[in-house]
């Protein structure tokens, strides 16, 4: 089985490629660091399965994923994240991933999530599952402005909500920051608001973010 593993952070990657190459002994590994070199890696060799994460830097995880899914439509993406929003789950499923899963899961769930979607069939770890089908509808009751984001808009726009600062997300993104300001005033703009207060405000009620959970 050949494996693809996304994830900006060198250490937590090292740390799950040597666990799946613990438990899966027949596991090829390939690493990328960032959304561009994952683009090069499938485009050098077509993996079995990718392991994406959201927050990469560059060109973000969901953008990757729609890029490859693109390219090569049946391409099986794996999510791997830290993050459990609904509304971020929905993002990388209706951005073309096979599964979602969240960073706070046990070795074995990992395994069992790979091989799944290895083999072709859709994995939601299970807590994530449970609240999808209970909010069947929260997609079509989500503030329909935040639709007309672009996935990179919908990045910052998450990002902003966290409130991390703009030269963080500048650095992150790998932007400047007189685009990442451009941005910033797009995003205000199609959603129709001027202040940050009524930023954090929207992605809360939309289910973005959660009090208490975010950075202040």
């Amino acid at each position: 089985m050949k494996i693809l593993l996304v994830d900006d952070h060198a250490v937590v990657r090292q740390g799950y490629a040597s666990l799946l190459r613990a438990l899966l002994p027949d596991v090829q590994l390939r690493e990328a660091c960032d959304g561009e070199q994952a683009l090069q890696r499938v485009q050098e060799e077509i993996p079995n399965l990718v392991i994406m994460d959201i927050g990469l830097p560059g060109i973000s995880g969901l953008e990757t994923t729609r890029r490859l899914r693109q390219r090569l439509p049946q391409l099986r993406i794996l999510f791997f994240s830290m993050h459990d929003e609904l509304p971020l789950v929905r993002q990388a499923l209706d951005a073309g991933a096979i599964g979602y899963l969240t960073k706070n899961s046990s070795p074995e769930v990992l395994v069992e999530a790979v091989k799944r979607t290895a083999a072709g069939h859709a994995y939601i770890e299970q807590p994530l599952a449970t609240q999808l089908a209970c909010n069947p509808t929260s997609a079509d009751g989500l503030d329909p402005r935040l639709r007309e984001l672009t996935q990179r808009e919908f990045e910052i726009f998450v990002m902003l909500a966290r409130g991390l600062p703009p030269r963080q997300i500048a650095e992150k993104l790998c932007i400047s920051a007189k685009t990442l300001s451009n941005y910033q005033t797009l995003v205000k703009n199609k959603l129709q608001i001027s202040s940050q207060a009524e930023l954090v405000h929207l992605a809360i009620d939309s289910g973005v973010v959660r009090v208490g959970l975010e950075s202040a």
